[in-house]
């Protein structure tokens, strides 16, 4: 019901055609072409993932650890932007220079145009998480793909969605190993990373974070739905 009443309110063409595609199982957003994010309006299409409550609820924390450990303008890399939701959210919100990162061209495409409808300065490279970086950074921040494959999830999900942004090999923890063994040549002496996570990978992902930054501080924090949902790690001494 609450789908149709989007569509209602939101769809601009044909509304019975519209109706069609809800009843074949197509998620809402795609249909109506874009979703609201933090209060931003963000174009979405089958090349980037529909953005989430729980992402909204990192970009929220990750504000309030920015306002905490930095006195200045700061320098932000957004790895796996998919729709540019975070790093667009981020440069509105946090005087800030982001640089957004994603593989898929297809994404990057709808990332540059939601910075455009935005009115937002971002700069976009096309790299696999950190290896075409160079750059240092105050701020790492991910929502990477950190489903295992044999995972189940709904079949809206699983049959609409990228799968290159939904799923990650060994047990959906790839990406973040990828992010932290190269995360030292990216940040400066005073950092923040922040992940959004799988509920279950907390752990696991803290003690990747250790062997590659042992002398970080990390902190895993629950979503509303009281799930660990997030990861923010710092440089030593600072919570």
């Amino acid at each position: 019901m609450k789908d149709i009443e989007y569509l209602k309110k939101y769809y601009k063409g044909n509304i019975n055609e519209a109706l069609k595609e809800l009843e074949k199982g197509i998620p809402v957003q795609y249909i109506v072409g874009s979703t609201n994010f933090y209060g931003y309006e963000f174009k979405v299409n089958k090349n980037v993932l529909i953005p989430r409550f729980e992402t909204e609820e990192l970009v929220e924390k990750t504000i309030e650890y920015i306002h905490k450990l930095f006195n200045k303008k700061v320098k932000i890399i957004d790895l796996g932007t998919g729709s540019g939701c975070i790093a667009i959210t981020l440069k509105k919100e946090v005087d800030s220079e982001v640089t957004a990162v994603d593989i898929s061209d297809d994404a990057l495409n709808v990332a540059r145009e939601n910075a455009t409808v935005n009115n937002v300065n971002i700069n976009f490279i096309k790299s696999n998480m950190l290896d075409e970086i160079s750059d240092k950074y105050d701020v790492i921040i991910s929502n990477p793909p950190y489903i295992a494959y044999d995972e189940e999830i709904m079949d809206i999900v699983k049959n609409n969605e990228p799968h290159i942004a939904l799923y990650a090999d060994n047990e959906g923890l790839k990406f973040y190993e990828e992010i932290l063994k190269k995360a030292s040549n990216n940040l400066e002496d005073n950092y923040l990373i922040a992940f959004e996570i799988g509920y279950m990978q907390g752990l696991k992902i803290k003690d990747i974070a250790s062997k590659y930054l042992p002398n970080s501080n990390m902190i895993i924090s629950k979503d509303l739905s009281g799930k660990d949902r997030f990861i923010f790690i710092t440089n030593k001494g600072k919570d």
